[in-house]
């Protein structure tokens, strides 16, 4: 959460901002993570957006300080993952396809259960994840799926 507040008087002691250690004389200053920001330093870790400019919403995780558009980019929607709907902790390493993020334990082939890693091809049908070996039949894909697109091969990167 940003807030944006308006420096005080006389009575107000100099604050020093945590982007850039500096004092902070400016008639604003934000306060978010439990800390004060020039309007000019609190930006998003992704795109350096002024995060006091775009809204009152800022998200923290792994260490960065992200827009609301950059945090869903990087971690989903929910922040949790596709698979097992378990939330996803700022330091893990996270696997991705189609939009959707997941643990590492939970990218994992529907049929063999077998956990892909970078460098495995998998297929991903209608939201689910088969390794290459286990793709589904072309006779079944078309009966399950009954018009919806296939999308092609895809490489764990």
């Amino acid at each position: 959460m940003v807030n944006s507040q308006a420096v005080g008087g006389a009575g107000c002691a100099s604050r020093a901002c945590a982007g850039c250690g500096g004092r902070i004389s400016d008639r604003f200053l934000l306060f978010s993570m439990e800390r004060y920001w020039h309007t000019r330093c609190l930006k998003c870790s992704c795109c350096q957006a002024q995060l006091g400019d775009i809204g009152t919403t800022c998200y923290s995780k792994g260490g960065m300080i992200l827009c609301r558009s950059d945090y869903i980019r990087l971690f989903g929607h929910t922040g949790a993952c596709s698979a097992c709907g378990q939330s996803i902790p700022p330091s893990e390493m996270v696997m991705r396809a189609q939009g959707n993020v997941y643990h590492l334990k939970c990218f994992s082939c529907a049929t063999c259960r077998n956990r892909l890693v970078p460098g495995d091809r998998f297929h991903y049908v209608n939201g689910t994840i088969f390794c290459e070996h286990d793709r589904p039949s072309a006779t079944l894909l078309s009966a399950h799926l009954q018009g919806n697109p296939v999308l092609p091969d895809q490489k764990v990167c």
